[in-house]
C-alpha cells in the first residue's frame, strides 16, 4: 500500500511587521503581505503630516498601529491611536486617517 502524499504547507516565519516597512519622507508607502479572495493585509508608512483624505470601503478594515501616532476620523468621529492600539472602520463609512507624527499600521480588509 502506497501512502498518500501530503501536500508541503509552508514553514512558519516569525516576522517583525516593523521592519518590512520604512518611512520615506513626505511619503505614503505601502507594502502587500497577504492578498486572498477572502482579504488582505496590507503595511503603510505614513511621514508626519501625510494622510488618505476621506473615502469609505466596501468591507470591514482593522487598523493596527504599529509605530507612531495616528488620528483616524470614522463617521465625522475623530479617534487618535498610538503603537499598539487599533481600530475597526466599518463598511460603507466614511473615514481619513492624518498622521499626527511618523507611523506604520497594518490594515487588515476582511472581504465576507
Amino acid at each position: 500500500m502506497r501512502k498518500k502524499r501530503s501536500a508541503r504547507k509552508p514553514a512558519a516565519l516569525i516576522i517583525d511587521l516593523t521592519r518590512l516597512i520604512s518611512y520615506k519622507p513626505g511619503s505614503v508607502v505601502s507594502r502587500e503581505i497577504i492578498d486572498r479572495r477572502s482579504g488582505s493585509v496590507t503595511l503603510f508608512s505614513f511621514d508626519k503630516g501625510e494622510g488618505l483624505s476621506e473615502h469609505t470601503a466596501p468591507f470591514d478594515a482593522l487598523v493596527y498601529v504599529l509605530d507612531g501616532t495616528v488620528k483616524i476620523t470614522i463617521a465625522g468621529r475623530p479617534y487618535r491611536l498610538k503603537k499598539g492600539e487599533m481600530i475597526i472602520m466599518p463598511a460603507r463609512i466614511p473615514h481619513s486617517l492624518d498622521a499626527l507624527k511618523k507611523f506604520k499600521m497594518m490594515l487588515v480588509m476582511i472581504k465576507s
